[in-house]
């Protein structure tokens, strides 16, 4: 079951880590530059193309390395698909409870009617802070099933 679940998890983990990571080096340097306006037409335009994206990748690399924690024969590969499967939770709970509500807000916004307390207001680095978090996470998560693949071939 190892073997046939394994590059699941590594191919699904490996889309949205490098999906966070695109958004890392990026995404968030290029949205931190932007005038409020232009900054949140491009947010809006954004946030649909990742969305149902991330959610789904997550879910099942998440889901992946659950069953290799499950099946595997040995503690090894039980631990470190059971610590990637914690930090892909990690991730989405990051995504839900920071990410998510800011791109909520930021959909709502009219760009051509930007709130006139912006400067107190703007989720920009606070949004950029917490992708750097989950997007660390993913990668570790990623990492530990690279280092699986050692210990099961």
């Amino acid at each position: 079951m190892v073997r046939f679940v394994l590059p699941i998890a590594l191919f699904t983990g490996g889309l949205a880590g490098g999906a966070l990571m695109l958004s890392v080096l990026g995404g968030a340097p290029l949205l931190l530059a932007l005038p409020a306006d232009r900054y949140i037409t491009v947010h809006q335009f954004l946030v649909t193309r990742f969305d149902p994206f991330m959610p789904v990748n997550l879910a099942i690399a998440f889901a992946s390395d659950i069953i290799i924690a499950v099946t595997a024969s040995t503690d090894g590969v039980r631990s470190l698909a059971a610590t990637a499967a914690a930090l892909y939770l990690a991730v989405m709970c990051v995504s839900l409870t920071r990410n998510v509500p800011i791109n909520k807000w930021i959909a709502a916004v009219d760009p051509d009617a930007v709130p006139a307390d912006w400067e107190e207001i703007d989720p920009r680095q606070r949004w950029s802070d917490w992708n750097r978090v989950r997007s660390g996470l993913a990668v570790a998560a990623l990492l530990l099933n690279v280092l699986t693949v050692g210990v099961v071939a």
